[in-house]
């Protein structure tokens, strides 16, 4: 006999998401000897964040992994603290409940079913645009109006969604004929949305952007992710 991969029946496809948090815990973090069913309950953020990594290369077929900044965004939403350095966070452990159980502060969704639906996002309608380096994605929204605060008008850059499953906004700076400055977040945008209208078209329609951050023309940026407009076309 022998053990084979993780296997999860589902009977609905609303399970799907559940599953796929199972199979990734058990693959990812079980010993190879081990009783059966038998897997942490805890692991090191560390291996977490290995785990997650390869994971979103993988999903995203994607040669651009996630980065030490993204780590100690993902960090602070999973554990709920903003108030830990990047090195407290390196020697904590991270607990099922943590990564797939419990509701995130404020959210109707845990964390795992946000990740994963940056993952589909991604995917489905972002991989050369993250390939390119185009999106910060993993970063608050508090920490993005302390980036763009102190730029020039019509700066922007890219952000997923913290209260939407699989959306990805905008941030931009508007500053004032008196020099003060105002960040604002466009509604994100689902996967249905850029299916119908891709990213970079959406970026080169909105006016007010400028300059993707810290100072790249926004045509420099984005403009190989522009479509040709057919003729005509309004």
């Amino acid at each position: 006999q022998v053990l084979s991969l993780p296997i999860v029946v589902i009977v609905h496809g609303n399970q799907d998401n559940n599953a796929k948090a199972t199979v990734l815990w058990d693959n990812a973090f079980s010993e190879i000897d081990r009783v059966p069913f038998v897997v942490a309950e805890r692991v090191p953020w560390e291996k977490m964040c290995d785990t997650l990594n390869l994971k979103f290369m993988a999903e995203v077929q994607t040669t651009k992994g996630l980065l030490k900044e993204h780590y100690f965004f993902l960090a602070q939403k999973i554990f709920n603290d903003h108030s830990a350095s990047l090195e407290d966070f390196q020697s904590r452990s991270v607990s099922w409940a943590q990564f797939n159980k419990e509701i995130l502060p404020g959210r109707g969704f845990t964390f795992w079913q946000w990740f994963d639906g940056v993952l589909d996002l991604t995917k489905r309608c972002l991989k050369s645009y993250w390939s390119d380096r185009l999106i910060v994605g993993f970063i608050s929204k508090q920490y993005v109006c302390k980036l763009l605060s102190t730029e020039p008008d019509g700066t922007f850059l890219l952000r997923f969604s913290d209260s939407e499953i699989g959306g990805v906004t905008i941030a931009h700076v508007i500053r004032g004929k008196d020099g003060s400055s105002q960040v604002e977040n466009i509604q994100p945008f689902s996967a249905k949305d850029l299916s119908i209208r891709s990213l970079g078209d959406r970026i080169r329609d909105l006016g007010q952007l400028r300059n993707l951050y810290p100072n790249i023309p926004k045509d420099q940026a984005f403009g190989s992710h522009y479509n040709s407009e057919r003729p005509g076309a309004g």
